[in-house]
Formats: structure tokens, sequence, C-alpha cells
């Protein structure tokens, strides 16, 4: 805006950020590539969560997905399937999928400092081939997520040794923060939430879990 001198401390290209940082090892370069090796798989069939990031018309988003290790399939050496199962009918990974086919991948392995990058490309399938194969409780997906895969990488623990994200000392009790309940009281001025939403949850989740 005008009259507003520019912060001096902001990095706003490419050169200077290079300098602050240095040049990437060569271990963090070669650990990259464009496709699912072994050695990569072995992390995605071990993982019972992955972040899904998706850009869309509507901004950024990142949405957890988890279930029994392993329920992302390595479809090939550059395909990944991901069963979408009943959620909150938000759609905020598909609407975007649909607009833009780039996604990002982050998968997690409880108890593993390291995790597993994926990023490639994103399309929607209700093919009922492919819905058959990830029948859970007797439930198909609503969809599968078919990810063409362009670039695996695994990412250091720092950041998990950091957090301590595993360590159980460190977890907190449930208690400790706002319920699902209260956070939509609060932010409804009691039209939705509340002691009774809370009390009803857990047979709500067993019921709509698949």
């Amino acid at each position: 805006m005008d009259g507003i001198a520019p912060d001096p401390h902001r990095i706003t290209d490419e050169a200077t950020l290079a300098a602050l940082y240095g040049q990437p090892s060569e271990a963090a370069i070669r650990k990259e590539v464009d496709h699912v090796p072994p050695v990569y798989r072995a992390f995605i069939e071990a993982a019972p969560f992955v972040a899904v990031a998706t850009s869309g018309p509507g901004g950024m988003d990142v949405s957890p997905r988890g279930d029994a290790a392993g329920f992302v399939t390595v479809d090939g050496p550059t395909t990944l399937l991901i069963p979408d199962r009943r959620g909150n009918n938000r759609l905020d990974t598909l609407r975007n999928l649909i607009h833009d086919p780039r996604l990002a991948l982050l998968f997690l392995i409880p108890g593993v400092g390291e995790t597993l990058r994926v990023n490639g490309r994103g399309a929607i399938s209700v093919a009922p081939d492919l819905l058959a194969r990830f029948p859970v409780h007797g439930k198909l997906p609503r969809s599968v997520i078919v990810v063409t895969v362009e670039r695996v990488y695994f990412q250091c623990p720092k950041a998990l040794v950091r957090s301590e994200l595993w360590n159980p000392a460190k977890h907190l009790p449930r208690s400790a923060l706002p319920s699902s309940g209260t956070i939509l009281a609060a932010l409804t001025e009691g039209a939705v939430g509340g002691a009774a939403y809370d009390a009803a949850y857990p047979a709500r989740l067993r019921e709509t879990i698949y």
C-alpha cells in the first residue's frame, strides 16, 4: 500500500532464501524418485493415516484419511488408490480435485519418525470394480481417489523428534480440550452441539464410521 515501507526482513526471492538456508544435501536430492519403489511401498503399506492436500477455487485444503494400515493400495509403480469413506459431506478434497488434479500426500506411521511424501495428480472414480476392492464390514467406499504418482520421497524424523509426537507421556487426555459439542455450541450460540451432541456421538460414530 502507498505510504507503507516494505518489510526489510521479508524474503521475496529464491536467491535470498537459498543464501539463508544453503544447498540441500546429496541425500535430500537423491531420495526423491518419480515412482514407488519397494522401499517406499513398505511405508505406504504400513501407514494407517495420510493427510491429503489439494487446491481449488476456494483455496487450499488439507484433510485426514485413516483406516487399517495399508488402506492406501499401491496399484503399480506410479498409481495409488485411496478409498474415500463416509465423512461429513463437505467434500473439500473431492471438490478441489474436480477443478485442480494436483495433490500432495503425507503418510504417518505410529512410532516411526520418518514420514513419506507423495506428490501427484488425483482423479475420482466410482468404477464398480475399484469400489469392490475396498469393502469394510460389508460396506464399500463412496469413491476411490486414483493417484498418479509424480514424486515420492521420505522426510527425515526431525519434526517428529522435536514434537515428541509418539511419546505417550506427552499425549493429552481428550478432556484437556473443548469437546466437539462444546465447540459447536460456542460457534453457533447453542443452535448446534452441546452436551446432548457429545452424549450421542459414540453411538453415532459406530453407526456411521463406514
